[in-house]
């Protein structure tokens, strides 16, 4: 079902970009966030940045520009620190989430509280625990609870999450959780978006994955060619970017700042050209490999 959105004074309106992926991700944020901005009058933007830097990881220089380009929040899973410049600076930037269910030795920050009109907002961002086996973190469910717990023992505040999580099936048990519990739970990871947007009664606006920014005509941002030689051969080579198809991907939240519950959600799916940049544009500052 899509929820359409209209414009009403006492929504918040808050854009979630699906995955950025590598440059042609950035190129097409470049190219269509600002008309995005100017046409749905969007207060807050929050994006998956961690496949930022080549599809693999986010790196220092890649996400101040970003932050530059208009993006309020930038948030990550399972690559978010594959460019080893990002564990330093994310204790610094306060614009970049690390999971909340990472272990406490992990630097950074797994939410952020902004002010939105005449309310707090609590951006929070949570990684899945299925189908990542290579890393040991603390279980989604019972953090999410600990966190939401702690925050609202502090102050009053209106809990927004990004959920990078692999399967659908955890995805879904999320929102039954968090159902009454947060305005919005906005699914990240496959680059695929899906249709099961909706906004349950007790006003959480939900949406399995908000799919990605770069380029549609490839595999998960990746030429199709190269992916597919991997998988034929099974030798790993370097996954190879892709520019054909651009497309910006998302959904629009609007939550009522009154009732701290969401009123409507609404995919986007804007296409636009990218090109290549030439050689030491600034859209190729950090190191684009794995």
């Amino acid at each position: 079902m899509l929820w359409q959105i209209a414009i009403l004074s006492n929504m918040v309106r808050i854009l979630f970009l699906g995955e950025i992926t590598g440059r042609p991700g950035i190129t097409a944020v470049k190219k269509g966030l600002p008309e995005l901005k100017r046409k749905y009058s969007i207060d807050y933007t929050v994006a998956n940045g961690e496949g930022a830097t080549g599809g693999f990881g986010i790196g220092r220089a890649t996400a101040i520009q970003l932050s530059k380009m208009g993006i309020d929040l930038l948030t990550g899973g399972e690559k978010l620190f594959f460019k080893i410049d990002m564990v330093e600076f994310i204790q610094k930037a306060g614009f970049v989430l690390r999971p909340a269910n990472y272990p406490i030795q992990c630097p950074g920050r797994s939410y952020r509280i902004v002010s939105l009109k005449d309310r707090k907002f609590a951006f929070i961002n949570l990684q899945g625990n299925s189908m990542f086996p290579r890393q040991s973190i603390q279980n989604a469910f019972t953090s999410i609870e600990s966190l939401l717990k702690k925050l609202q023992e502090k102050e009053p505040v209106i809990p927004v999450i990004q959920f990078h999580a692999a399967t659908t099936a955890e995805k879904k048990t999320m929102r039954f959780f968090l159902d009454g519990k947060a305005a919005a739970l906005i699914g990240t990871h496959s680059k695929v978006i899906t249709a099961d947007e909706m906004v349950t009664d007790n006003g959480l606006a939900y949406i399995t994955d908000n799919g990605r920014v770069g380029s549609s005509l490839s595999v998960g941002g990746f030429a199709s060619e190269t992916e597919i030689r991997k998988i034929r051969s099974q030798i790993p080579v370097r996954s190879q970017e892709c520019w054909d198809g651009g497309i910006i991907e998302g959904v629009l939240v609007d939550i009522d700042e009154e009732t701290g519950k969401a009123a409507a959600i609404q995919r986007i799916m804007e296409h636009l050209e990218i090109e290549p940049p030439v050689k030491n544009d600034e859209t190729d500052s950090d190191n684009p490999g794995k």
